[in-house]
């Protein structure tokens, strides 16, 4: 399919750590709680809450779960839960690979403490604020999957003034692009379209990639990684790395 993205390496990169580790549950529901915060508790009038809840069901947590979830954020179910803010990271790996991290956290001295620990012990440095978002836009994402025709993909993208589309090595998926403030509209003409949506996401894309050769290097940003993702305060991580072929396997 045309429209190859040349975030190849990243997406295989990001599908192998999503193999190793799901979302939890308590990452899931932090991100239904501050949904239904910034917006109405109500998923038919709240876009961000409605993609939060499809992927809580898609991960098997309970409706009950969810319900409280919603009812938190909505300020009319009091447990004595702390309450979640959302905080941007950033940062360097080994060989200046670029890290982007969002978190929602309840004590911002304790994500810092891991993240800091997270990075210092893989050979990278906890930065601040605005030292590689830059590198970075923000975009929104709209997974399709299934039996796709280009031509009508083509057809329905230009109607929901997606910026591009690209297909995912190895799957029957799709990725289109829109603006962060098109998501919505996008993801709504694709599904009036006929086209299965697996998910709709806002999500960090580096503008220019770092490659690295060096096999302990790469080892290490993986090792990172993989700890960042674990930490139940991380909601997502995005890097620069891009990986040689030669290493694609590591």
């Amino acid at each position: 399919m045309a429209g190859h993205s040349k975030w190849a390496n990243i997406k295989r990169q990001k599908a192998r750590v999503d193999a190793k580790k799901g979302k939890t549950f308590t990452q899931l529901s932090r991100a239904i709680i501050v949904a239904a915060r910034h917006g109405l508790p109500d998923p038919a009038g709240n876009f961000q809450l409605r993609t939060a809840i499809e992927k809580a069901k898609a991960a098997g947590i309970p409706n009950e779960n969810i319900e409280r979830a919603i009812a938190k954020g909505a300020g009319t179910y009091n447990d004595g839960e702390a309450n979640y803010e959302e905080i941007r990271y950033e940062g360097y790996g080994a060989g200046g690979v670029a890290i982007l991290i969002e978190a929602l956290t309840d004590n911002r001295n304790r994500t810092a403490a891991d993240l800091r620990s997270a990075f210092s012990k893989n050979g990278g440095n906890l930065g601040e604020t605005g030292c590689v978002s830059w590198m970075f836009s923000h975009k929104g994402v709209v997974t399709l999957t299934g039996d796709i025709d280009e031509e009508a993909l083509l057809e329905a993208s230009l109607i929901g003034e997606a910026e591009g589309y690209s297909a995912i090595e190895d799957s029957d998926e799709v990725e289109v692009l829109s603006a962060v403030e098109n998501l919505e509209h996008l993801n709504q003409t694709l599904q009036d379209a006929g086209f299965t949506v697996k998910e709709a996401e806002l999500r960090w894309f580096p503008e220019t990639e770092m490659n690295l050769t060096d096999e302990v290097q790469i080892q290490m940003i993986l090792k990172m990684i993989d700890t960042i993702e674990a930490l139940d305060d991380v909601q997502t991580v995005t890097s620069n790395l891009a990986i040689a072929p030669a290493f694609a396997t590591l």
